[in-house]
């Protein structure tokens, strides 16, 4: 079986024009402009990078598709942009600016058939479908708008429905464990992770680099995170070379 090489993604939350980071979504604080902070990420062996306008409404569209322009034309790794994404017209209108892939939550659960025509017009291996998640009970609950919204449905069903109908790629966010940087929701992972034959993206907690080996030993195929890489908790090539050291394929 061939192995893929685990991929490193910085998440880029951007609110009003600048790179912000919470903690359990809330409580923001600025780290940077979006430009600068992409280029550095760029430079420094980030293996993708994910672009996320956490308070996107109609009347701010065009701004981000000409931040989203903008950074396009000084990164050279995979870009996937999320937020306010609600129609076709939407995600065309982002690649067409230069980014890679989509990132679509609130629209897909109001409107599940958006995956099913995204993938058939644009390709799965465009459409990533993000899910925040917070546990309820013995389960997982998805929520919309920003982690606002209870949807009151399972999140491992919802990303099983997500795969069925197209979608390349699982951004999973533990709403729980998000910003708090003591590691990943890994039983929710692994489980979305086992089930799932797309890759899921772990998102939400991490705070070492022995957390981002966690979530690859437990089948993420990517780790993304926020505060540790904006503020310079670890260095990306740093995490790499430890993680190649402990036996996980990595892009050095």
């Amino acid at each position: 079986m061939q192995t893929f090489a685990k991929r490193i993604i910085p998440c880029l939350d951007v609110n009003n024009g600048r790179v912000v980071k919470g903690i359990n979504f809330v409580g923001l604080k600025d780290a940077g402009d979006p430009v600068e902070v992409a280029k550095r990420y760029n430079n420094e062996g980030a293996d993708e990078l994910c672009f996320l306008d956490i308070t996107a409404s109609n009347e701010k569209r065009d701004t981000i598709v000409d931040l989203v322009a903008k950074v396009a034309k000084e990164v050279f790794i995979p870009l996937t942009v999320g937020g306010g994404i609600r129609k076709l017209d939407d995600i065309y209108r982002l690649l067409n600016v230069g980014c890679d892939k989509v990132s679509i939550n609130s629209a897909a659960i109001d409107n599940p058939e958006l995956i099913t025509q995204a993938a058939s017009r644009f390709g799965s291996q465009c459409i990533v479908v993000a899910i925040d998640a917070k546990k309820n009970g013995s389960s997982w609950h998805i929520y919309k708008h920003g982690g606002r919204i209870d949807m009151g449905i399972d999140a491992l069903a919802w990303a099983k429905e997500a795969e069925n109908r197209g979608a390349g790629e699982i951004l999973l966010t533990s709403m729980d464990k998000d910003g708090t940087k003591d590691g990943y929701d890994i039983e929710l992972t692994s489980k979305m992770s086992r089930m799932l034959n797309i890759p899921v993206i772990a998102s939400g907690g991490a705070g070492s680099m022995e957390h981002i080996k966690e979530a690859f030993v437990n089948y993420a195929d990517a780790a993304l995170a926020a505060s540790i890489f904006h503020f310079r908790e670890i260095e990306i090539m740093d995490l790499k070379r430890y993680l190649k050291n402990e036996g996980v394929t990595v892009r050095l």
